[in-house]
């Protein structure tokens, strides 16, 4: 995939994008991405081969600002059915606010819908604020709570630590309504 914007850039991971992703992965903002955590740049490199080849989160995608084709982001859709997908994003928080996430994964969700998908959803954290607002952002629709859900991490006795997760979706039809 290749979408440029005014702002931004998605595509493909390249090489280059290794110092821009470890800046991200070196400290995630919430623990759904906790075992995706880069220690070093090395540890960036091989996070970055995974997302070439599409061994984590199905297809990934990076999000670069258009005026330096620097990484700040990513979108990811897994293909969950033949016409269903679960989509994702992870971004430096340093990028925040300024409406990146939001513009992406709409460029996302159109690329989804006019490929072949009928329904796309996505899970969230109950913790996750900022996620779950551009959700609804997208015009998703709040499905369900699913109470210790998954766990990411431990506490620290060494038991996991479940976390409460929502649901959002939106179906093709309610997708192109809200354009």
């Amino acid at each position: 995939m290749y979408i440029e914007t005014a702002r931004i850039i998605i595509r493909d991971f390249e090489e280059k994008d290794a110092s821009g992703l470890y800046e991200y992965l070196a400290a995630p903002p919430v623990n759904c991405f906790y075992s995706d955590k880069a220690n070093s740049y090395d540890e960036a490199v091989k996070k970055l081969e995974e997302r070439q080849s599409g061994d984590i989160y199905g297809n990934c995608y990076a999000v670069c600002l258009r005026d330096s084709d620097f990484i700040i982001g990513e979108v990811f859709a897994k293909k969950e059915s033949p016409d269903t997908y679960s989509v994702g994003w992870n971004f430096n928080l340093n990028y925040g606010g300024k409406g990146y996430a939001t513009e992406a994964a709409e460029i996302l969700f159109n690329y989804l819908f006019e490929k072949d998908a009928r329904r796309i959803y996505a899970y969230t954290e109950d913790d996750n604020i900022s996620s779950q607002k551009l959700c609804e952002r997208l015009g998703m629709r709040k499905e369900g709570l699913f109470l210790e859900f998954i766990s990411f991490i431990n506490n620290s006795d060494g038991t996991p630590h479940y976390e409460n997760t929502y649901q959002y979706a939106i179906l093709k039809k309610e997708w192109k309504r809200s354009l």
